[in-house]
């Protein structure tokens, strides 16, 4: 009787050793599924980091083509404002020429 209470608890004892075994890999697996996603994550942050600093980059562009316009535009303003004052002059000429 001793021998098949003894016999029992080792059965019981290998009975919980395999299932703390089996928690252990699928503990294991778990994790390393967490750390393959976890790198995942981390190769996807890294290229919306690089698409970001590209974004930037391609916003500064903008703005200096922007403002290339518009002093460009200013000085083309200016030039046909200068343009308009000698055409007045002319035309202000030609009329007192005529009288």
């Amino acid at each position: 009787m001793v021998a098949i209470g003894f016999e029992t608890k080792v059965n019981r004892l290998e009975s919980i050793v395999e299932q703390i075994g089996e928690a252990v890999l699928a503990t294991t697996e778990t994790i390393d599924k967490l750390g393959d996603r976890m790198d995942n994550l981390g190769v996807q942050m890294e290229e919306q980091g690089k698409q970001i600093q590209q974004q930037g980059y391609q916003i500064l562009a903008l703005c200096d083509a922007v403002q290339t316009l518009a002093e460009t535009q200013d000085d083309s303003l200016q030039k046909l404002s200068q343009l308009t004052q000698t055409l007045d002059r002319l035309m202000t000429m030609i009329q007192g020429s005529e009288d």
